[in-house]
């Protein structure tokens, strides 16, 4: 980031235009656009276009790791490994929160929304991301304060600050 105004919502960061798979495409499809996109997880849509949950490239390796799962490859589709429902946040979502949501919940990416829609993905947030801001915000630009310093309800994001 080479300009003066650093990033400090999820907006600022998230990647646009996710590239979704459909639940129904196949294991070989879902793995062909992440290695295709360098990419480490896929947000999973229905036929209609709402997210149903997030494929990753570890569901993908442990799959190959399952004999049972590996055995049955060819009949399993995206919806039998993906994780539902998708972890979700909003474009105005402090960063701060953003980083302890996916801490919290063991997680590599978190899937953007519509404000006015919870089921349209916008955009993804990726621990990648949030390490490049890490890396290039200038250690004075760096807040004082921790995220720890931000308590978020389980249930519906929002902050309290300590």
């Amino acid at each position: 980031m080479t300009s003066a105004v650093q990033p400090t919502t999820v907006g600022d960061l998230m990647a646009l235009d996710p590239i979704l798979v459909r639940a129904n495409a196949t294991l070989d499809e879902a793995a062909e656009l992440l290695d295709r996109h360098h990419i480490s997880g896929l947000p999973v849509v229905d036929s209609s276009g709402s997210l149903v949950g997030v494929v990753s490239q570890t569901d993908l390796v442990r799959a190959r790791s399952t004999q049972y799962l590996w055995a049955n490859w060819p009949g399993l589709a995206v919806r039998h490994l993906m994780t539902a429902p998708a972890v979700t946040i909003h474009r105005s979502t402090p960063l701060a929160i953003a980083a302890a949501k996916m801490d919290r919940q063991h997680i590599h990416r978190l899937v953007v929304v519509a404000d006015d829609d919870e089921t349209l993905p916008i955009g993804i947030l990726s621990m990648t991301d949030l390490v490049h801001a890490i890396a290039t915000t200038p250690r004075s630009a760096k807040p004082a304060s921790s995220p720890d310093d931000v308590a978020t309800s389980p249930d519906t994001g929002a902050s309290d600050a300590r």
